[in-house]
């Protein structure tokens, strides 16, 4: 029994994705939803990103120091 596929194999799992990344765009930037540019995506990648590299720096630091 053939699996059902709304346009080919290669295309509905990229159909997918572009329909989830298109609809969380869609939510953060609705006037109706309308998140603080504090609460956005963005914003937590940036937050997640400094405590990564300030983590980072800790470590080499700590390495330096023990050298």
């Amino acid at each position: 029994m053939a699996l059902p596929v709304l346009l080919s194999r290669g295309l509905d799992p990229l159909l997918g994705i572009f329909t989830g990344f298109f609809a969380y765009y869609l939510h953060e930037t609705h006037p109706r939803t309308a998140l603080s540019p504090d609460e956005r995506l963005s914003a937590l990648l940036r937050w997640k990103w400094n405590k990564f590299q300030q983590s980072r720096r800790e470590q080499l630091r700590a390495l330096e120091d023990a050298a």
